[in-house]
């Protein structure tokens, strides 16, 4: 039988995720055995085993490992048509539209005022929010529109219409040797013993290897650059946001960043309609116009 329900998913993913029953059970706020015997029952209805339980704990099976993703995938989208239903309901709601924290600063400005100069446009809110979780805002229907970043952004199934490509420049501390340079190559700052890149979390919370400093948050970024810690590589137009403390040098070989609006694929409404259109008026501003 291949229906699921989305409770089940839910206790899956919560196992999955902890990778402790008990853990589990407190999370979703029940009981361990009516969970224990929900995950056996999936386990029977599939024919598969998803987690594999011994003594020295719970794993995912490669089986389990494909659910957990597209369980995901599955909830997200059942969050997000509830969230979009309601907001359909009012006629008068703004299009909620979700950026990176001091990224394209100036572009998201000239955005916010073409929408608001065509009489057909809806009431444009902006949510701020912290490097790569546009998508799932997106996602889960908590906004509408993104501003996000070709190639390091995930677009996986969103439409997007391109609004302005940039070079990249390393943000550095002002007293630091490298800032007194007038360029940088990739070669220059992916080694430099005192100034170690930082790290994101991924997807999945867990961080990549490496000797930089683990940040979740720009404040924590700023600060730590700031501080002779850390550096980083970003589109010229975020150096909007950098602090007295920091210079930033253009990185000649970093590749390009495009700057595009994106909405799930698929997604059409009028007030969508008259944002695009916006946003395709601001196609041709030359870069350098958006970081002045």
């Amino acid at each position: 039988m291949d229906d699921l329900e989305s409770r089940e998913l839910r206790y899956f993913v919560a196992v999955a995720e902890e990778l402790h029953f008990g853990r589990a059970a407190q999370r979703l706020g029940i009981a361990q055995p009516p969970l224990s015997r929900a995950i056996r029952q999936l386990e029977r209805r599939l024919g598969v085993q998803l987690l594999d339980r011994d003594r020295r704990g719970v794993a995912l099976t490669d089986a389990g490992g494909v659910l957990l993703r597209e369980a995901r995938v599955a909830l997200d989208a059942v969050t997000a048509a509830a969230r979009r239903t309601r907001r359909a309901a009012d006629p008068q709601r703004p299009l909620l539209l979700v950026t990176k924290a001091g990224a394209s600063h100036e572009l998201l400005r000239r955005l916010l005022a073409a929408s608001a100069a065509d009489s057909d446009s809806a009431p444009l809110e902006v949510v701020l929010c912290e490097v790569g979780e546009q998508a799932q805002f997106l996602r889960t229907g908590r906004a509408d529109v993104a501003l996000m970043h070709r190639p390091v952004d995930d677009l996986a199934g969103f439409d997007t219409e391109d609004l302005c490509t940039e070079g990249q420049v390393a943000l550095l501390p002002s007293g630091h040797p490298l800032a007194a340079r007038p360029r940088l190559t990739l070669a220059d700052v992916g080694n430099v013993p005192d100034l170690p890149i930082a790290r994101w979390p991924r997807l999945d919370g867990s961080y990549p290897d490496g000797p930089g400093p683990e940040v979740h948050t720009q404040s924590q970024l700023a600060q730590l650059v700031a501080l002779g810690k850390t550096l980083l590589v970003i589109p010229a137009s975020s150096r909007a946001w950098q602090w007295p403390d920091h210079v930033a040098v253009p990185v000649v070989d970093a590749p390009d960043i495009t700057t595009v609006l994106a909405w799930p694929a698929g997604h059409h409404s009028s007030a969508l309609a008259a944002l695009t259109r916006a946003a395709a008026g601001l196609r041709n501003t030359p870069p350098a116009a958006l970081t002045a």
